[in-house]
Formats: C-alpha cells, structure tokens, sequence
C-alpha cells in the first residue's frame, strides 16, 4: 500500500500564521507600532510582504522585493539585519519602492532576515513614522523575534520531512517495520513542539495511522481489549519502542526522567505489563503503536 501522508500538509497558510506570530513578539518586544514581514518565494530571491501590523494603509501589502533592492532586499542579499534613519533620503539603499514607504508614512525602519540552514527565509519588519534612530536593544529585540521564527520553521521543516518520508511498508519486511516504528517514536516525539494546530493533527493522524495499520488486526484477531493511554502516555512508549532509555526518551520529549519513569509506570498498569518490553508489546496488539 502506498501512502503520502504529507499530501495534505499546506506551507503558504501556515508561514502566514508563523509571520503573524514573529510580528506581535517583535511590536511587543520593541514598542515600535508598524511591523510587516514576507517570506522568499522560489526562483529568484523575491520576497513578498503579506503580513502587516499597526499599518494605516494597504499600500505595502503585497509588495515583491527583489533581493538586493531597497532595505529589504538588501536584508536578502546579506542575511544579516539592516536598518536606516529615514528611508527616503538613506544612501545605504536602492529606492525602487520609496512611493509604497512614504504612502504608510514610514522612516525610520529596521529588516532581521529568518534564516534556517544558511537561507533566507523571510524578512521581520520593524519601522517608525518619525526619523528617529534605532537603538541596539531595538535591533536586539527583533533579531530575537526573527530567532524565534527561525526554530519554528526548523521544528516544521522536521515535522514536514519526517511525514513525507514516512510509508506504510507494502510486504511484511520486519526492517521496514522498524522503520515505520522508529518514525512514529520521532513523530510523537515532535507533535507537541509544533505550534501550528493543523500540522500538529496532521502528525498524530499519521501517527494513527501507522499504528492502526496492524494494531487493528491484531485487535480484533487476538480478542485484545482497547486501552485509553493518555498522550503522554503514548509518547512514552512510542520512545521506549525504539529502544530508548528513560534518559533518552525524556530529552526526546522535553521532560523529566522521573515524569518520563511515572508516565511508563501508568501506561504499563493500564496495558496490564510487567516490563517495559511487555508494555510495547501490549500497546502495539492493542492499536496503539505501530
């Protein structure tokens, strides 16, 4: 059976919601009232501004910057922030887009590109309508927001490569199968790091998935009885499945080992096992893992 579980995954919604989220922490980290951002598109380095807060009007919406043109596409070309006093008048910039910045009224402005393994992904924002300049601890603030930005899109790039890896083995191969447990084990590790709602359900409906595949059959040919495992509960195990330590597994999941060892005690009470090897084996006859 072939089976694309990433088919369903949008990336254009969920950078959006990721930009919104990087601009309320930069305006309520540095004070400035008007931030925008956009995100590179594929093919020649052009961004496109999307996002927009504190604006007045419409005029930035949308906006194509080609990299190496005006402040932003400067941010592109460099991967480093850059900012200037009053926009208009800078000679560190291009001014291809001078009618779209002085219809918002902007000056003083400030772009933080987000880069994740050497590109950059998107460019944060940050401007006043006054020529005032900006400070270091400004500067500081928003690379700090961009940073923030930066580990999200690591974690869902993760979670993305992971899905689109991720099939349900056609034949009964025991390595496949050891495949397939070893990356529902990361997905599970991986869901509650990720902040996007959808992507996350997206993971643990293909973590259901896989573990549906044979637990269903095993169900309801060896009469096993369901067993409601808490999240945590499953995640746990879903580790422990790969052979992990209580160590390991905690590390994994961002918890203690004590937490790690109480939520192992309760799912094997529950799954009525004695060893941790009996509690993964309960747990895939009952459906849970794969």
């Amino acid at each position: 059976m072939a089976w694309d579980p990433s088919d369903s995954v949008g990336t254009a919604r969920s950078g959006r919601a990721d930009l919104r989220g990087a601009l309320h922490r930069l305006r309520r980290a540095t004070g400035l009232p008007l931030a925008f951002a956009g995100l590179v598109e594929p093919g020649p380095g052009q961004l496109r501004i999307s996002e927009l807060q504190g604006n007045r009007t419409t005029a930035l919406q949308g906006l194509a910057v080609r990299s190496g043109n005006g402040l932003g596409g400067k941010t592109v070309a460099l991967a480093r922030p850059c900012w200037v006093t009053d926009y208009s008048v800078s000679r560190q910039i291009s001014h291809e887009y001078d009618a779209a910045v002085a219809a918002e009224g902007i000056r003083s402005v400030l772009a933080v590109p987000v880069v994740v393994r050497r590109q950059v992904r998107g460019v944060l924002y940050g401007a006043l309508r006054a020529a005032q300049p900006l400070g270091d601890r400004t500067v500081g603030a928003a690379l700090e927001a961009a940073r923030d930005m930066e580990q999200t899109l690591v974690v869902r790039d993760e979670a993305r490569s992971l899905l689109a890896a991720t099939r349900v083995p056609e034949g009964d191969s025991a390595g496949a199968w050891e495949e397939v447990r070893e990356a529902h084990g990361a997905l599970r590790a991986l869901a509650p790091r990720i902040d996007d709602p959808e992507l996350r359900a997206e993971l643990l409906r293909v973590c259901g998935r896989l573990s549906g595949v044979t637990g269903a059959e095993h169900t309801e040919a060896e009469g096993v009885s369901r067993v409601a495992l808490t999240p945590r509960e499953t995640d746990v195990l879903a580790c422990v499945a790969t052979g992990a330590t209580n160590a390991v597994a905690a590390e994994r999941l961002g918890l203690r080992p004590e937490t790690v060892k109480a939520y192992l005690r309760s799912a094997m009470r529950k799954l009525g096992a004695r060893t941790r090897w009996e509690g993964v084996v309960a747990a895939r006859r009952a459906g849970l893992l794969p």
